[in-house]
């Protein structure tokens, strides 16, 4: 673990590999528009616990209409 050399007190990098390829692999799903189902339940737990969770693919459907555009007559795309 890294050390301040001011303070001289440990910087809290990554304590473990298996946090650091959690947030790696969190980090390459929203490089490419993935959305990250488990922290959309975490966040919805924690913050709106009396609104109901969406499922899996009721979220991911809500995340590309979102990204693209799609809707009600309109086809999601890209360009």
């Amino acid at each position: 673990m890294k050390r301040c050399l001011q303070t001289r007190r440990r910087l809290p990098v990554f304590n473990d590999l298996s946090r650091m390829g959690k947030y790696l692999g969190q980090a390459a799903r929203m490089l490419v528009g993935m959305p990250d189902y488990d922290t959309y339940v975490e966040h919805m737990t924690k913050k709106h616990p009396d609104k109901p969770v969406m499922s899996y693919e009721a979220f991911f459907r809500e995340r590309q209409e979102a990204r693209y555009g799609g809707g009600k007559g309109r086809p999601i795309r890209c360009c």
